[in-house]
């Protein structure tokens, strides 16, 4: 998940989302009303094929979202299914971050290794326990990728 998150309003013009996304090298921002829950996403995609305006002329309103406890392998269905490039992650009805289709890429290959008994497992954290040993997440230290990985 990246935090913070780059953020437009309802009326913000269509020329500073698109200044917005060339900054940060993103493709898309959440819309987010005056109390702050996400109204809509505007992506690149609906800068180049809307015409409008404003975030509010040009954003897909019907968003999809998921909360910070939604596991990593569920937003990766998601975002396959649906073929989104990301999804907005809410506590509550307030944003609290956005996770892209890299952000799931690097969580999938980030691999943990047991040091008791050398088991291995994927995730953006160690295991609870180790399934072969059962020994604790203080026993796991994160693997570095092979160079050109």
């Amino acid at each position: 998940m990246t935090t913070p998150v780059v953020t437009v309003s309802t009326g913000t013009p269509v020329k500073e989302i698109a200044a917005l996304l060339r900054e940060h090298r993103i493709s898309g921002v959440p819309v987010v009303g005056d109390s702050g829950a996400v109204v809509g996403l505007v992506s690149e995609y609906d800068l180049l094929a809307r015409p409008g305006q404003t975030a509010a002329e040009v954003m897909t309103a019907a968003v999809i979202t998921v909360t910070e406890e939604t596991d990593v392998e569920d937003v990766r269905h998601l975002l396959v299914e649906r073929r989104i490039r990301r999804v907005p992650v809410l506590r509550g009805d307030r944003l609290a971050g956005i996770v892209s289709r890299g952000d799931v890429l690097a969580v999938l290959t980030t691999e943990w290794a047991c040091t008791v008994c050398g088991q291995t497992a994927r995730g953006p954290h160690p295991p609870q326990r180790c399934p072969r040993c059962h020994a604790g997440p203080d026993r796991f230290t994160l693997q570095e990728p092979p160079p050109g990985d």
